[in-house]
């Protein structure tokens, strides 16, 4: 059988959301059709909610957007990072986790962040990424980077940057991951968004291990 491990949040009305997007609103009606029951789910939410990624366009003026990526950043081998309890994860600090870094996407696992996409109050003291190590990524040819929060940026400063750095350069930013099972170490990812033609999109993605399928 194969391994795989979910790494998506739930959509449900709970989840927290970046200060000021709708809150994501999920209902389950019932009809009778013809003799049967039907059940019909309605969504509203905005398109940055729980395990999604970010296009170019997000912050970058004419910028990609989601159906324009290439969908070969989004599946193949990935490096899972545990950075511990930092809150920020500057060049530093990847110098000395990864100073060998070779593989083309990253995922960032923190016990800062644990537990805290199951809240819905938002917090801002999430561990994230500092315009330096974003460089620092974009330098070494990095195709997608992941973080187990709703922002790769700080929400204190440099959220601008960090996400100006790494969307200039076409780095996929896939943000609201929940990696809190996952051992650090070499896996298989595969993550796509809904054909949304914007910003960005919600994503369903998964971890197997390596070798049991193979992308560039």
């Amino acid at each position: 059988m194969t391994w795989i491990k979910d790494i998506s949040v739930t959509l449900t009305p709970d989840l927290p959301v970046w200060p000021g997007d709708p809150q994501p609103e999920v209902t389950l009606d019932k009809i009778e059709e013809d003799g049967a029951t039907i059940h019909i789910t309605s969504l509203r939410l905005g398109a940055h909610t729980g395990t999604h990624l970010d296009a170019p366009l997000h912050f970058i003026p004419g910028g990609k957007r989601v159906p324009e990526l290439d969908l070969n950043k989004f599946m193949g081998e990935v490096l899972v990072v545990d950075v511990g309890s930092v809150e920020v994860i500057d060049r530093d600090l990847l110098e000395q986790l990864i100073p060998d870094l070779r593989s083309p996407r990253v995922l960032f696992k923190s016990d800062r962040n644990r537990g805290a996409l199951m809240r819905r109050e938002f917090f801002e003291e999430y561990t994230a990424i500092s315009p330096d190590a974003a460089s620092w990524l974009v330098e070494r040819g990095v195709q997608l980077v992941g973080v187990d929060y709703l922002s790769i940026g700080r929400f204190s400063g440099g959220n601008k940057e960090t996400h100006e750095t790494l969307l200039s350069a076409e780095v996929v930013i896939v943000e609201g991951l929940d990696l809190s099972s996952v051992e650090p170490g070499v896996y298989t990812l595969v993550c796509l968004p809904i054909k949304l033609p914007y910003d960005g999109a919600p994503c369903r993605a998964v971890l197997l291990e390596k070798g049991q399928l193979s992308w560039p």
